[in-house]
């Protein structure tokens, strides 16, 4: 049955994670809380399902994830289309981050990226302009981890090359950050 073979490939991609993902995953955590403590800010970007993936974590960051507290400060840089259009128009569609993190993003901010290939082109350019500004920067990328994975300061390479189970864990590490950064 197909949809029993599906599940099993999700379930074999998430068992798949090993010590050192895990380990990427606390550091991920513990650099997003430290940043929030700071005053500072965290900001997501994506294209596609990574920038609905982006929305949701910076939602359950504003809003709450599993308890009620403060709102914290996060920012995807997916959601204003009148920026994304006019800085499209205006640069080129690979400068849409890179030009809203110029704007937006300071010393001690977390800046994480999603691109199942660690190729997007946006985001790369995103990444070089957060380290100008002294942020630090998180990959969430596929198996190879593509360019990204030397351009990051963390890089979490889910171990798939099947775009979606690559977004499905993405958003089960995202959850999974958002819950340790409330345990705090």
């Amino acid at each position: 049955m197909l949809v029993k073979s599906l599940l099993n490939d999700h379930i074999q991609t998430i068992r798949q994670f090993d010590e050192e993902l895990l380990d990427a995953i606390s550091r991920f955590a513990d650099r997003c809380r430290s940043a929030l403590n700071g005053g500072g800010t965290v900001f997501f970007m994506g294209n596609g399902g990574s920038a609905a993936d982006s929305q949701h974590l910076a939602a359950e960051l504003v809003g709450r994830f599993q308890r009620e507290r403060k709102g914290l400060p996060s920012v995807a840089l997916t959601t204003d289309t009148s920026i994304l259009t006019s800085v499209g128009n205006d640069y080129g569609f690979d400068r849409v981050f890179a030009r809203q993190v110029e704007a937006l993003v300071k010393a001690g901010d977390v800046v994480v990226g999603f691109s199942t290939s660690g190729n997007s082109a946006n985001v790369i350019a995103a990444f070089k302009m957060a380290k100008e500004q002294g942020a630090f920067t998180v990959g969430m990328t596929g198996r190879k981890g593509g360019a990204m994975r030397e351009l990051c300061d963390l890089c979490l390479c889910v171990p798939s090359d099947t775009t979606a189970r690559i977004q499905e864990a993405h958003i089960t590490i995202g959850h999974i950050v958002c819950e340790l950064i409330e345990e705090v």
